[in-house]
């Protein structure tokens, strides 16, 4: 019975534990249903949701192509609009160009009946008053172009002058026809007159020099104007003086030496101013021909001291400007060489000089430099400016030149008449040592734009007739009066 009732409870037990799980299985798939239930929920809405979305987005795209359609419509009426209003513009223009052709017709009748001329008359009279007007704003513009150029020009030019002229230490001209020989004691001036004066007249009849001797203490003057003669005597004198021995028959073998010893003179002074100037390397024909200018002069001023002068202040200039300062240096040095041959060949010394200088294997810088610096050929290169500033600085510098009254007078006079040679001129007046030369137009013969071209004009025509050193600058004066009498 125990074992009857035992199994019974163990089977009840088995069934309320099969009920309960039965009841929990079912519980599971209750809760499972209504999550599935949920989420088709959920999806269901979102789907409707994007349906209504896609619907909305339909019915925007179909309100907007019909907006688009209706700006379509609109555009075109526009063009349609804006081609007849074009289409009307362009008739209206028409009909006024016509009508402007009418009235300009009109006008120029008009205007040829009461003036007198025809059309073509009066555009040519427009044409002649509009070119007048251009050629008196072009000779305005250029005085004004010219004026601003000098301005800043001569500042920059003048500092550059005279930074290379202040480096130059020279004397002023020292031109003499008298050569002072100093004597070792006073009782060599009876030796040198010698007994019953035939020293002294040997001496004058054999050098052609005139021999002075005065109360000078311990000095003879030696004068001449020739200055090779008198460079011949000063060195035969001196070697008489040297020897002691002075008698006519040592008279004339001093007076030979000192005449076949002119050549290593000349070679030697070449030498010494091409040292003095900074020039080497130059040809012996050329050394020599440069010596023989020791004796030469122009305007009272030595010219181979001018070379030198002119080398150096080249140089400085072409050192303040950046150029080639050894070719500027070498042409200012050599640019009057061919003054020493003008005797033998014919031709301008600068010709002649430029033509020794090629010949010697000079530079063609150099040689156009020393054939173009009085403007007889083209200038080519800026060192061949420089070199006709630096000549132009060096003869006319304060002392370095000087000249005969009667030399200065014809000058003045030549330059005057030169210029009042020029139509229009009344009267023309140099000033300032002929630096300067003022001319007087005739008011109604020159007007004032033609004052320029009139002053060009007669700046080149001096550079071409007249030899000048230095500058010229030409000043031109219209003065225009009107007087009247009241009574």
């Amino acid at each position: 019975m125990n074992g009857e009732t035992a199994t019974t409870l163990v089977l009840l037990l088995a069934c309320l534990v099969a009920l309960v799980l039965v009841l929990l299985a079912r519980r599971e798939a209750a809760v499972a249903r209504t999550r599935a239930s949920q989420d088709v929920e959920a999806i269901r809405a979102e789907a409707q949701s994007l349906l209504a979305d896609a619907q909305r987005r339909e019915e925007r795209s179909i309100e907007r192509e019909r907006e688009l359609k209706a700006e379509r419509g609109e555009v075109r009426a526009l063009n349609e609009v804006a081609e007849q209003r074009l289409a009307q513009a362009q008739d209206q223009r028409a009909a006024a160009a016509r009508a402007a052709g009418v009235a300009q017709a009109e006008g120029a009748e008009r205007l040829a009946a009461i003036s007198g001329m025809t059309a073509d008359e009066a555009r040519a009279h427009q044409l002649k008053l509009a070119a007048e007007q251009v050629s008196n704003d072009a000779a305005a513009r250029v005085r004004r172009a010219e004026a601003a150029a000098r301005r800043t020009a001569e500042a920059r030019a003048r500092s550059i002058v005279a930074t290379a002229v202040q480096r130059v230490a020279a004397a002023t001209s020292s031109q003499a026809v008298v050569t002072v020989v100093p004597l070792p004691a006073e009782d060599m001036k009876g030796r040198i007159i010698g007994k019953e004066g035939r020293n002294i007249r040997t001496f004058e009849a054999i050098t052609g020099v005139n021999v002075i001797i005065d109360d000078t203490p311990e000095a003879i003057t030696l004068s001449c104007f020739d200055a090779e003669r008198r460079e011949v005597a000063v060195v035969a004198m001196e070697a008489l003086i040297a020897d002691g021995r002075i008698h006519p028959q040592r008279i004339e073998l001093a007076y030979a030496e000192a005449l076949a010893g002119a050549g290593e003179r000349a070679v030697a002074a070449g030498h010494e101013a091409a040292e003095r100037a900074g020039v080497s390397g130059l040809h012996p024909e050329v050394v020599a021909t440069l010596g023989r200018l020791r004796l030469r002069t122009s305007y009272g001023q030595t010219v181979l001291a001018h070379l030198v002068e002119s080398a150096q202040i080249a140089a400085g200039m072409a050192a303040e400007l950046g150029a080639d300062v050894e070719a500027a240096r070498r042409g200012a040095f050599l640019h009057d060489v061919g003054k020493a041959m003008t005797s033998e060949l014919g031709g301008t010394h600068a010709l002649v000089g430029a033509d020794l200088l090629r010949r010697c294997g000079e530079s063609s810088a150099v040689v156009n430099a020393v054939a173009s610096h009085h403007d007889e050929v083209p200038k080519e290169t800026l060192e061949a400016v420089l070199v006709q500033a630096a000549d132009a600085c060096s003869a006319a510098r304060p002392g370095a030149r000087r000249e005969e009254l009667d030399q200065y007078i014809d000058r003045m006079d030549t330059l005057e008449a030169l210029v009042t040679a020029h139509a229009g001129v009344r009267r023309a007046v140099a000033m300032s040592a002929g630096r300067e030369v003022r001319v007087v137009v005739e008011p109604d013969q020159v007007d004032d734009a033609a004052m320029a071209g009139l002053a060009e004009a007669i700046a080149r025509h001096i550079e071409k007739d007249l030899s000048f050193p230095g500058e010229i600058a030409v000043t031109v004066v219209r003065e225009l009066r009107a007087t009247a009498t009241a009574g």
